[in-house]
């Protein structure tokens, strides 16, 4: 059965990585990651949220014709992130399916290899190891609200403050008096 590697250079934060080369035996191969105490912490300053509460990325991988391998999965995860109005922690649960299509890689003599638009955000080169938690980051920093924002949350117009004159409540009310002014002719 092979073995998931919980490192790697490219991924200091949440790896999980497979060597293809063990799975060539294999028909399919099960899953079932969560990152480490001492992971959650890297992967929340990654992904530029407060803390990464939970987790869990499971799923399979399967084999396709021509030496291909099919990922499906479910990635559930609770950040906490900071509402960009309030300044609060805000708490943000993603739970969605993840799906990627590993190819081989093919020379410069074999047939080109043609990809729909509507499909390239899930094809991946099949190089010699796939990295499973790389998987789950890309994932979940994707499906994270870029902007999270507490329910009712909203910018509202500054209002004036007692005692303030009309004039400095509204900075450009003297720039149209002005505009007025020079349109008359005066």
């Amino acid at each position: 059965m092979p073995e998931l590697i919980p490192h790697a250079p490219d991924n200091p934060e949440f790896a999980r990585v497979l060597e293809v080369r063990q799975l060539r035996d294999l028909d399919a191969f099960d899953f079932d990651i969560a990152p480490s105490a001492e992971e959650a912490p890297a992967l929340a300053r990654l992904l530029g949220a407060q803390a990464v509460r939970k987790l869990r990325f499971a799923g399979r991988l399967a084999r396709l014709a021509g030496g291909a391998w099919q990922l499906e999965g479910e990635l559930g995860a609770t950040v906490i992130q900071t509402c960009v109005v309030t300044l609060d922690p805000l708490t943000t649960r993603i739970d969605q399916p993840v799906r990627r299509t590993f190819l081989p890689q093919v020379d410069a003599t074999g047939p080109e290899l043609v990809i729909s638009p509507d499909e390239d955000d899930e094809i991946e080169p099949l190089g010699e190891r796939i990295d499973l938690g790389l998987v789950a980051i890309e994932a979940l920093a994707l499906a994270l609200p870029a902007y999270p924002r507490k329910p009712g949350a909203s910018f509202g117009a500054p209002e004036s403050v007692p005692g303030e004159e009309e004039s400095e409540a509204k900075p450009f009310a003297a720039l149209a008096a002005l505009r007025g002014k020079i349109g008359s002719g005066s």
